[in-house]
């Protein structure tokens, strides 16, 4: 078994590579693959340096499964040729909801990856942090609406974003002039309302996708309406999530479900500090779930608070868990 990663040098590209270091996969060789300007350089795994190739001569021919982590435009471009050679796990948002590519999150429909055509699509990371303890309490109670305020860390946006949020809050410290390149107003020490384009209906792009991907992955027939925000976190996402059920529930029973959720761990201490940040997850695999409480305004409804490593489970930790499950099936 060999694995490739398209797009080893950007940030989840990295996260991959680091990942599949502290893994117990066993597999033969791992070939790390670029555009020209990464081509050349050199990655340390496993206590060896590899060699990034360029993708406009790379052969897919020499790995088994390969995860592509390099954007919509070159998984539209390169997964398909791929596809031809080799199982593609994409991480970017290009065949998500396209009726033949499951969209899987492990360990929620695994069952999904049956019917693949040998493209995988990887959900958005505030999608899979939120469906993460939405299915277990579908399951047990069906789920009639969720609404859902995110706050996105910038390395959601990538390299450019994380670096100008340090730049900006140096001068804004230093008392200089603050220009945006990479937001459409200033992210230090401020929030933006605004994550990708927007839509005719006045939705972003990643409002939508959570909405479309919750009903995918989940059941087409929740009501999801969602608020996407960018705040100036370097990584980890958070999310303010109300759910409502079609029935009364049991609260007792709610805790206990979320406290078995399956890459999940419950701190919900109800005092100063007992609950999870962003900056307490960051690097950890696990979806934390705090602040869980009844809606006093919705006798079916409740409140929680969930915080992930977008760049983990929210992007490449998924990727490989997805191809773990693949392994078993082979």
């Amino acid at each position: 078994m060999n694995f490739a990663i398209i797009g080893a040098s950007g940030n989840v590209g990295r996260k991959t590579i680091e990942i599949l270091e502290k893994s117990n996969l066993k597999f033969n060789n791992l070939f790390l693959v670029a555009s020209s300007k990464s081509a050349g350089k050199k990655i340390k795994f496993r206590n060896k340096e590899l060699k990034i190739e360029n993708l406009e001569n790379y052969d897919f021919t020499k790995a088994q499964i390969t995860f592509f982590a390099a954007g919509s435009q070159i998984a539209k471009e390169w997964a398909p040729k791929a596809a031809t050679q080799t199982i593609v796990i994409d991480n970017s948002s290009y065949y998500r909801m396209q009726k033949d590519v499951p969209l899987v999150i492990s360990e929620v429909n695994p069952e999904a990856l049956d019917k693949h055509k040998n493209i995988i699509a990887n959900p958005n990371c505030s999608t899979m942090q939120m469906v993460l303890p939405l299915k277990p309490l579908h399951d047990e109670y069906k789920i009639k609406r969720v609404v859902v305020s995110t706050y996105q860390a910038v390395s959601g946006a990538g390299k450019e974003p994380m670096d100008e949020l340090f730049e900006q809050s140096k001068n804004y410290l230093k008392g200089k002039k603050i220009s945006s390149k990479n937001f459409t107003k200033q992210i230090a020490f401020n929030l933006i309302p605004h994550i990708d384009s927007f839509d005719k209906d006045g939705y972003t792009k990643e409002e939508i996708k959570m909405t479309n991907e919750t009903k995918k992955i989940l059941d087409s027939e929740i009501e999801v309406t969602a608020t996407c925000v960018r705040v100036p976190v370097r990584t980890g996402h958070s999310e303010s999530i109300n759910i409502e059920f079609d029935n009364l529930y049991d609260f007792e029973n709610i805790i206990k479900i979320l406290k078995s959720a399956p890459g999940c761990k419950v701190i919900d201490e109800r005092k100063d500090g007992g609950y999870i940040t962003p900056l307490e997850a960051e690097g950890d695999y696990t979806t934390f779930i705090s602040r869980i409480r009844k809606d006093n305004s919705n006798v079916k409804a409740i409140n929680l608070w969930v915080v992930s490593d977008n760049l983990l489970k929210g992007a490449a930790l998924n990727t490989v868990q997805i191809a773990e499950c693949l392994m078993k099936k082979m």
